[in-house]
């Protein structure tokens, strides 16, 4: 029986880590088997790819940027999710290549081309069955995701940077309704959790 590929994205402070642990324990209960994993990290190596993303103040140019998620996400596809998917179960990942097309993308500005080509080969045909996307005004979001104080290195990058994640996110989930549900996750938790629910249920077999 083919496994399940669920991503959730959005910008910094969306809440995918807190959507996807309380997606997790209903499926289980249901009697799912669930992997829930994430990039970057979701891997011994994707540990040191995340370090040295995230660490505040290295200085790691935008294509050098784009690159090392590129290798964080082929061992993580090659390691974890293909193994997963092919025992039949749900994965659900935090994070996955529409990050790449938004943060080095449309935040560093980088050529789509370019990046595309990068992750066609990170990712090697392996593609989400569903991206659930959580959308917050950045403003929002990064008052919640740095809790007062500067943040990761992402984090800490300017509102001009997160808007345009933003509307890098929107704009990939606009031109792939098929694979994308939007959710404001600007409201109270069990009514996002409740989209969340209504979009996964229909694409469980």
């Amino acid at each position: 029986m083919a496994g399940l590929f669920i991503s959730f994205e959005g910008g910094e402070g969306v809440g995918k880590s807190t959507q996807i642990a309380r997606l997790a324990d209903r499926l289980r209960a249901q009697g799912h088997q669930v992997v829930v994993t994430f990039e970057p990290g979701g891997t011994e190596l994707g540990q040191e790819v995340r370090r040295i993303l995230l660490t505040p103040g290295n200085h790691v140019t935008p294509r050098s940027e784009a690159l090392l998620y590129a290798a964080d996400r082929a061992h993580h596809v090659e390691t974890v999710i293909e193994p997963a998917l092919a025992a039949g179960q749900v994965v659900l990942c935090d994070r996955y290549a529409d990050s790449t097309f938004a943060y080095q993308g449309a935040g560093r500005s980088l050529d789509p081309d370019d990046v595309r080509a990068v992750m066609e080969f990170a990712v090697a045909g392996r593609w989400p069955d569903l991206t659930v996307l959580l959308d917050v005004d950045p403003r929002v979001g990064l008052a919640r995701a740095r809790g007062g104080g500067s943040g990761d290195r992402i984090e800490a990058e300017s509102l001009q940077f997160h808007d345009a994640v933003r509307h890098g996110f929107l704009a990939l989930a606009a031109a792939a309704p098929e694979r994308f549900a939007v959710i404001d996750a600007s409201g109270p938790l069990d009514d996002v959790t409740a989209l969340v629910d209504e979009v996964v249920k229909g694409r469980l077999r």
